[in-house]
């Protein structure tokens, strides 16, 4: 039964901010590395400029926050504004993982939650398997890390 448990996790946080000011943010690959504490710079590839189904980028990872440094291709897998940025990690026929933003309107601002989900290929079973809970952690760390940053940010312009 393990091996059937989703693999990835997600954290939410609400945001004092309207969810227009959240989608162009979390959509904005190119300010990843203000806010992540392992993607440290990203840029639009092969003539994409935007957040739209298909296009591409590549973030520079430093894995863990210390390396290896690499830089990985990603495709965005769904662009629907106002309520959810998701893309795909590695090769377009081979993602190794699919990390996404979903948001809602939600009082006086926004709840947004940032996941993860790792490919269900037998190998990243067997990652999952043997490294999920601590990795889990790590990116569960590093989402609530990467949101928290996101929200100063969001706040601090929808108070001025």
């Amino acid at each position: 039964m393990g091996l059937l448990k989703p693999l990835g996790g997600e954290v939410t946080v609400h945001m004092k901010a309207p969810v227009e000011e959240v989608w162009a943010l979390v959509s904005d690959v190119t300010r990843i590395g203000e806010f992540s504490p392992e993607t440290f710079e990203a840029e639009w590839t092969h003539g994409a400029t935007g957040p739209v189904v298909g296009a591409r980028f590549r973030g520079h990872v430093k894995r863990n926050g210390v390396g290896p440094v690499y830089w990985t291709p990603c495709t965005v897998t769904k662009a629907e504004p106002h309520e959810v940025f998701e893309f795909a990690v590695g090769l377009d026929e081979n993602p190794l993982n699919t990390w996404g933003y979903r948001m809602r309107p939600d009082g006086d601002g926004t709840s947004v939650t940032e996941y993860f989900r790792l490919t269900p290929a037998w190998f990243m079973r067997g990652y999952w398997l043997v490294l999920g809970r601590l990795r889990g952690k790590t990116n569960e760390r590093g989402m609530r890390t990467t949101l928290e940053r996101m929200k100063a940010v969001l706040e601090e312009v929808s108070e001025t």
